[in-house]
């Protein structure tokens, strides 16, 4: 019987020829993350190389586990332990966490602790004073944190990024001066729901930050004119997504300076702001046609068909617009259409709870259209199924018509 195949005697062993720095290579090297966990399957010594190399992990672990983990993955750089709003474990993410955290994980640049409702200003502090490097944060619904901890995280991460606070109702504009004074390339803010937030703090934030690419200030019913105008003049070439829903103070003023001054802006959210008239929207149009692409103006009563016509008309890259409840626009706001000469780029359509428009007015859009992923119709009376099978419309095929609201909406304009 023949004996067994066996390597010759002078075959290396590739632990023995292959330093770490060339096996960190050929990991560098796999894809997938399924492919980077087998390779730290062959031998200890590939799973410590495989370890010390991982960049993000999504956790649920408490400081024992924590400890552990900073020692195995000692460059990690991204850390995830938000927890879903419906489904949150107990006793979730601790203070005591946040000081584990804060004393292993120090190349940390992203960390996300969205719905993490049992930390407190105590482990900001810790985060403030551990993690110098960090860069991006969320604490978005982090309900115990006040103006304390988050002064130190601002004094402690001078290279934060991004910074997002929503639902933080105790937060107020000392954190926005602190920002202005030591985080000078902040490019992201969400502030949704910070009611103690003023045009003050806004003008004192972009003061030092004009950077700013992304500030969500929905629902922050503090925000006026003043604080508007402050961000578009201070922001002007870097402003692209400024959310605004809710923010019922907020008049032509705003939307003026925004026309003014930010040419590069693609994502407005002016929802319930009900004083803002045709004149400032249309200026905006003109301003901005070639970089718009997600508008938002529910329940903006003093809306009529002249804006709507002109947006239509002008704004070459429109993805999505929503005028729902805009009750005096009607079927002649699409009559321009007609005369572009190139078809429209929109996806996402919301017109609800607007009477005056029909089937006829859906059908002068659709004949310039054929991009449409989804138009929401629900509450339009004389915009029916009934009434568009009998009309014989031929939607896109790809299009989700919502009559009823039993279809989920997209989140674009959210």
């Amino acid at each position: 019987m023949a004996s067994e195949a066996q390597a010759p005697s002078g075959a290396a062993c590739i632990n023995d020829a292959l330093t770490d720095d060339e096996l960190r290579s050929v990991l560098a090297k796999l894809e997938s993350e399924q492919d980077k966990e087998v390779f730290g399957l062959v031998c200890k010594r590939w799973l410590h190389l495989q370890s010390t190399e991982r960049k993000k992990l999504f956790a649920r672990a408490g400081p024992h586990m924590l400890r552990r983990m900073a020692a195995r993955f000692s460059r990690l750089q991204e850390l995830d332990l938000s927890q879903s709003i419906s489904r949150s474990f107990y006793p979730g993410v601790t203070d005591s966490d946040l000081s584990v955290i804060a004393d292993g994980f120090r190349c940390l640049r992203v960390l996300n602790l969205q719905n993490c409702k049992g930390i407190t200003d105590k482990g900001m502090v810790a985060i403030g004073s551990g993690l110098s490097s960090l860069q991006y944060l969320d604490v978005s619904y982090c309900r115990k944190l006040t103006d304390k901890g988050l002064i130190v995280v601002a004094g402690g991460c001078p290279n934060l990024l991004s910074l997002h606070l929503t639902g933080c109702r105790l937060v107020t504009d000392e954190v926005l001066q602190a920002l202005s004074k030591n985080c000078h390339t902040l490019e992201e803010l969400g502030l949704q729901g910070c009611t103690n937030v003023s045009d003050s703090g806004l003008t004192d934030l972009v003061s030092g930050c004009p950077g700013i690419k992304f500030l969500d200030v929905n629902k922050c019913s503090n925000i006026g004119d003043i604080g508007v105008s402050s961000v578009s003049e201070a922001c002007a070439s870097s402003l692209k997504t400024l959310k605004l829903l809710d923010c019922y103070k907020i008049g032509d003023a705003s939307i003026l300076s925004l026309a003014r001054s930010c040419k590069n802006l693609e994502t407005l959210i002016i929802g319930g702001c009900r004083d803002i008239t045709d004149e400032s929207i249309q200026s905006l149009v003109t301003a901005c046609e070639n970089c718009l692409k997600n508008l938002r103006m529910d329940w903006c009563l003093n809306i009529s068909n002249s804006s709507l016509s002109c947006i239509l008309a002008q704004c070459r890259n429109l993805e999505a617009l929503d005028i729902g409840c805009c009750e005096e626009v009607t079927d002649a706001a699409f009559e321009r259409l007609s005369s572009r000469h190139t078809e429209l780029t929109l996806k996402v359509l919301k017109v609800s709870n607007c009477p005056k428009i029909t089937v006829a007015g859906i059908r002068k859009l659709l004949d310039k259209c054929n991009s449409l992923e989804y138009l929401d119709v629900r509450s339009c009376p004389q915009i029916t199924k009934a009434n568009c099978d009998e009309a014989g419309l031929r939607f896109p095929d790809c299009c989700k018509v919502n009559f009823t609201g039993s279809l989920s909406e997209p989140d674009v304009l959210l």
